[in-house]
């Protein structure tokens, strides 16, 4: 089963994302996909390390190239989250762009087929005009709004995180 966490920033994703898992049966695996770039990247990794704490997850920092992580067993991962992904996957150190949409759908397949249960968090893009933003942010845009439609394709349950509430927008509410 695949399913697909969306929202805005700061919306109950990742906190809802942890309660599915724990609800499941072991193992759990918590795929961690942010570079920590500088101090607030290491604060951000290391509040959300805390709140894992003690919920039985073990940690993968995998940046790119998904589709190569073989895991122990079987059971439940929680990939945190396209949105990194796609951009370690898209630029490179010099700034160069490359379009990650095959290799970050190819590596949650590949994920998904190794899972029970996976869970794959994701922002909300494309509500705004773009306008404002570079053009390598909004080929960013473009890009991860398309592999967000490819995942909702693919997933057997999408939900919308609002204010912490979950709006099933396909499938069925998982219990937790």
């Amino acid at each position: 089963m695949m399913i697909l966490l969306t929202g805005g920033s700061a919306c109950g994703k990742s906190s809802y994302g942890e309660r599915l898992c724990a609800s499941q049966p072991g193992p759990r695996y918590y795929i961690a996909s942010m570079k920590p770039y500088g101090i607030d990247g290491a604060e951000k990794v290391a509040r959300h390390r805390r709140l894992r704490q003690g919920k039985g997850f073990e940690t993968i920092e995998r940046y790119t190239d998904l589709a190569s992580l073989i895991l122990p067993e079987k059971g439940c991962a929680l990939l945190e989250c396209i949105c990194n992904l796609t951009a370690n996957e898209m630029f490179d150190e010099e700034g160069n762009i490359d379009d990650p949409y095959d290799r970050v759908l190819s590596g949650v397949q590949a994920l998904r087929k190794q899972c029970d249960t996976l869970v794959v968090i994701t922002n909300e893009v494309g509500a705004e005009d773009g306008s404002a933003y570079d053009e390598g942010t909004r080929e960013y845009m473009r890009i991860l709004g398309a592999i967000n439609l490819a995942l909702a394709r693919e997933a057997d349950t999408v939900l919308e995180l609002v204010c912490g509430i979950p709006i099933v927008r396909k499938g069925d509410l998982p219990k937790l």
